[in-house]
């Protein structure tokens, strides 16, 4: 059974930093992309930053350049999210995904590159 499961979000002032970190299991995804996406109550979910399956490509939403890294590491089946200077529009429900094998070095932005998907974990920044 194929499980992503995130962790690291919760409650911060405006300019703090969290990490969260996406957990894989089931499978191996040392081949595929893996992104994160977020979603704002009354929001559609939207792209955030991913990265490709060597951890040499990396690409972000231009709401967080600058402020997020992503990272992974393969060996732990691990995915990371830095998130820097957090703002109050940062508020969000924070998905993981990973896609099919793909051996890309062009990660994708679009939820249909992403076959799997973890519950997700909130975040909540105020100011």
């Amino acid at each position: 059974q194929v499980q992503l499961v995130e962790s690291g979000g919760g409650s911060v002032q405006a300019g703090d930093s969290l990490r969260l970190s996406c957990a894989t299991s089931g499978r191996t995804f040392s081949a595929s992309d893996m992104g994160w996406f977020r979603q704002a109550p009354g929001k559609e979910r939207e792209f955030v930053a991913a990265i490709s399956w060597r951890g040499t490509s990396t690409t972000y939403a231009d709401s967080v350049k600058g402020r997020f890294t992503i990272s992974r590491d393969n060996a732990k089946n691990t995915a990371y999210l830095q998130m820097d200077s957090l703002k109050p529009e940062d508020t969000a429900h924070y998905y993981c995904a990973a896609g099919s094998p793909t051996y890309s070095d062009y990660p994708g932005a679009s939820p249909a590159r992403y076959t799997y998907w973890g519950q997700g974990t909130q975040v909540t920044v105020s100011s």
